[in-house]
């Protein structure tokens, strides 16, 4: 038996599960491939294009490589040389190549980390990012127990109800987490669940002062988790170290004996690999 906290979701289980021998071009978007198709023009000239040249390499219609082009501008990975009228990369492109080595960085040194973590405790180990006020699930190491949490890449966890997501939380910079409480409207999962305001804030600073967070059945009845976070070079929590299991077999004598420790060090050995040193001033 598997625990599957993305079961009961009714919008999932109306989509084909995803297989490696899909016939993938019959899902395909044709306005976003166009779409990617002048970035890929665009990138590839040193001097940008105008429409005329998106056009004849494209083979699009004048109308149709103009709606494209000028939804990107828009959107801001496209910027126009009002001079020249040729369309050029944005910086926002550069920020996504950026992001994409930050995770690449994180997914090399936490994978080794993690699979040793979920060996030493047994349980089902995540790497979380928050994103939009949500915990993500990007990369996990499944527990072997019959009996286990399983969630798949992508899964997204409140922030508030979850042990990444508070981890993660305690970490923003006083501004964004303001930001964050106000516009989150906070549900009771559970008996647990802590929906109170000042209450959340009183144990995000304490979990700010710990180094950890636990997840008492706050967001599952019946599951429980804990998490630590995890640094870049500048000190700035990036993500998370989470740990989900059965609440039957995570104790509070368990976590303070066993599972606080390892997933402490662990989330401390893949900051030290991203360049961080307790000697750094620790930021948000």
């Amino acid at each position: 038996m598997t625990y599957n906290p993305d079961s009961n979701n009714t919008a999932d289980s109306a989509v084909k599960p995803w297989s490696r021998h899909d016939d993938k071009s019959c899902y395909q978007i044709q306005s976003v491939s166009n779409a990617i198709d002048i970035l890929e023009l665009v990138a590839t000239s040193a001097n940008g294009m105008n429409l005329e040249g998106l056009r004849k390499h494209l083979g699009f219609s004048a109308d149709t490589a103009f709606k494209l082009a000028t939804t990107l501008e828009r959107r801001g990975y496209l910027e126009l040389d009002r001079l020249t009228d040729h369309y050029q990369l944005s910086l926002k492109t550069l920020e996504l190549s950026q992001t994409f080595i930050r995770q690449a960085a994180l997914f090399h040194h936490s994978r080794p980390i993690i699979e040793e973590l979920s060996r030493q405790c047994g349980e089902t180990v995540y790497i979380a990012v928050l994103k939009d006020g949500q915990s993500v699930y990007l990369e996990h190491v499944e527990s072997r127990h019959p009996v286990r949490v399983v969630s798949r890449f992508g899964s997204q966890l409140p922030a508030y109800s979850s042990a990444g997501g508070k981890v993660m939380l305690a970490g923003l910079p006083p501004e964004a987490l303001a930001a964050y409480l106000e516009s989150t409207e906070f549900v009771a999962y559970t008996a647990a669940t802590i929906t109170d305001r000042p209450a959340l804030e009183r144990h995000l600073r304490q979990v700010a002062t710990q180094g950890f967070a636990v997840n008492n059945e706050e967001l599952e009845s019946g599951v429980s988790g804990l998490a630590a976070p995890i640094r870049n070079h500048a000190g700035q929590i990036i993500a998370a170290v989470v740990i989900s299991a059965p609440a039957i077999r995570i104790s509070p004598d368990q976590q303070r004996d066993m599972l606080i420790p390892l997933i402490r060090d662990a989330a401390a050995r893949i900051s030290t690999r991203l360049g961080y040193t307790p000697a750094h001033p620790e930021r948000g």
